[in-house]
């Protein structure tokens, strides 16, 4: 019989790892061990992370310094779906991350999070392959790291990160799907549009492992949730506003009814502190 092995070491290898291809298969590995029972969770020394692993390229600039281009321009169309695919690469090390950090959770909370990360792999890929197709790869636009950012910045405590990750960031890529298809259906990349409906469909249930994690945890702290969830928006100088709801999505996530009449009465967001 095979021995299990550690489950800790293996993901902050793939955290630390630098290649994206031997990263994404890493991840896709302890995925598949994990689900096999073929990996335990074995004690391990556990660090803060400043930086995940990631390549040379793209180029990490400040969100403010990544250029704008119009869709229909020569540069845009690949120029969107480059950041939709650094999105996607950071959204792998964000999924390890939590898998690997937060050590007191259950283990469904780990298989959660392990698969995850195997879907934001599987995303990447197809855009990595789409970018090839139209004569781009990966690293040949610059990009910011916003998203490990408010990673780095949630990484002590569970709650924290369950409200402002999933709730905030990835919820606000739930309302930005339309709009992006609709961009990318106008210059009849319709490959590309069929890509984004894949992680759509993805990315609700991945928002809604954050609510469903989030709203075990306020139960076990004995926290109102909306208004333990309104404090850290507070503190960490975040707001769930950014323009249109993409108000179907965000019930299929598991949002109620009272959060979501609650975000459309939020202030709007203010320059500058988008980490996407």
């Amino acid at each position: 019989m095979m021995k299990p092995e550690s489950l800790y070491p293996q993901i902050e290898a793939a955290l630390c790892c630098n290649d994206v291809a031997a990263k994404l298969a890493a991840t896709d590995h302890i995925h598949a061990a994990w689900q096999a029972g073929h990996l335990q969770r074995l004690d391990a020394p556990l660090s803060r992370l400043p930086l995940a692993g990631h390549p040379a390229r793209p180029e990490l600039v400040h969100a403010t310094k990544v250029p704008r281009r119009r869709t229909g321009s020569p540069l845009g169309q690949p120029a969107m779906l480059h950041a939709i695919a650094h999105i996607e690469f950071n959204a792998v090390n964000l999924a390890l991350d939590a898998a690997w950090r937060f050590r007191d959770m259950p283990d469904a909370y780990v298989t959660d999070w392990l698969r995850i990360a195997a879907e934001e792999a599987k995303h990447f890929r197809l855009l990595q392959q789409r970018l090839q197709q139209l004569g781009h790869d990966y690293g040949d636009f610059p990009a910011h790291n916003g998203l490990w950012e408010i990673c780095h910045r949630t990484d002590h405590d569970v709650l924290v990160r369950m409200a402002l990750v999933p709730r905030v960031l990835e919820a606000r890529g739930l309302d930005a799907s339309p709009e992006l298809k609709r961009k990318l259906a106008n210059i009849g990349d319709h490959a590309s549009v069929a890509i984004l409906d894949i992680i759509l469909e993805d990315e609700i249930g991945h928002v809604q492992v954050g609510n469903h994690w989030f709203h075990w945890l306020c139960r076990a702290r004995g926290l109102e949730p909306m208004t333990a969830f309104c404090a850290l928006l507070d503190e960490y100088d975040l707001t769930a506003h950014r323009g249109s709801y993409n108000m179907d999505a965000r019930r299929c996530a598991g949002f109620s009814e009272a959060e979501l009449q609650w975000l459309q009465q939020a202030k709007p967001e203010q320059p500058g502190i988008s980490a996407n």
